[in-house]
């Protein structure tokens, strides 16, 4: 597929495992390490974790005490503490890595800056983006998105915990179908909750591809951006 530098976002609950909060060491060691192996076949990678497995914004402001823009805010601080892991767990493995958040924590981490993250990539470091877009009312989607443009990735991979799109709920469903190819279009019209609908229309405007696939089917990342015999969906 000659993909030679790419955005991962998965989720922050990936991370907690079982118990659905915080996080499991040995879930980020794994993370890590399928991270690791596209970086040693020569892909620039970009990451960026949601905050779920520590706090939500829409969650925190369901009870009305806090705002949704703190809880969003919140969200964002979450987003940077798992980013500080994944970065602990890459240097563990040898790998190069600067964080960057869209808020400025200078004692903690760089603070985004377009040309320097290019940098970083061309130099083989991965960079995790953490807060967001660093605004309240964005998900973290949007800002997998934003920051795969910016960069100039060639695809977005999706990391989930089943192997791509289906028609159905494959949990609940013994019939769901897997769909190997979606549009953009199809996914808006029907809701198919790939990512958030201001996510797949950027990617629409930008004709940057989706992958969506199972991060936890070992190799499977590398399949798929390497080899090209992987298995998941394709938004396109």
């Amino acid at each position: 597929m000659g993909y030679k530098r790419v955005l991962v976002k998965f989720s922050g609950e990936a991370l907690s495992g079982n118990s659905g909060f915080g996080i499991d060491v040995k879930i980020l060691e794994y993370i890590a390490g399928e991270i690791k192996s596209l970086v040693d076949n020569g892909i620039e990678v970009g990451i960026v974790i949601g905050g779920g497995n520590i706090i939500r914004g829409v969650s925190a402001a369901q009870g009305g005490i806090i705002r949704r823009t703190s809880g969003d805010y919140m969200g964002m601080l979450a987003t940077v503490i798992n980013a500080v892991a994944m970065q602990e767990a890459l240097e563990h493995l040898g790998v190069d890595v600067r964080v960057q958040s869209a808020l400025e924590i200078k004692e903690v981490c760089e603070s985004y800056i377009y040309r320097r993250a290019i940098r970083h990539l061309e130099k083989g470091r991965v960079v995790v983006f953490g807060a967001g877009t660093g605004n309240p009312f964005f998900t973290t989607d949007s800002a997998a998105t934003l920051r795969a443009v910016e960069i100039g990735a060639d695809v977005i991979i999706k990391a989930t915990k089943v192997d791509g799109v289906y028609d159905k709920d494959p949990h609940k469903f013994d019939d769901a179908v897997m769909l190997e190819s979606i549009s953009y279009d199809e996914a808006l019209r029907d809701h198919i909750k790939v990512m958030d609908d201001t996510a797949i229309a950027l990617a629409k405007d930008n004709k940057l591809p989706i992958l969506v696939c199972n991060m936890f089917k070992k190799g499977n990342l590398l399949d798929l951006l390497k080899f090209d015999r992987g298995v998941c969906s394709i938004v396109k």
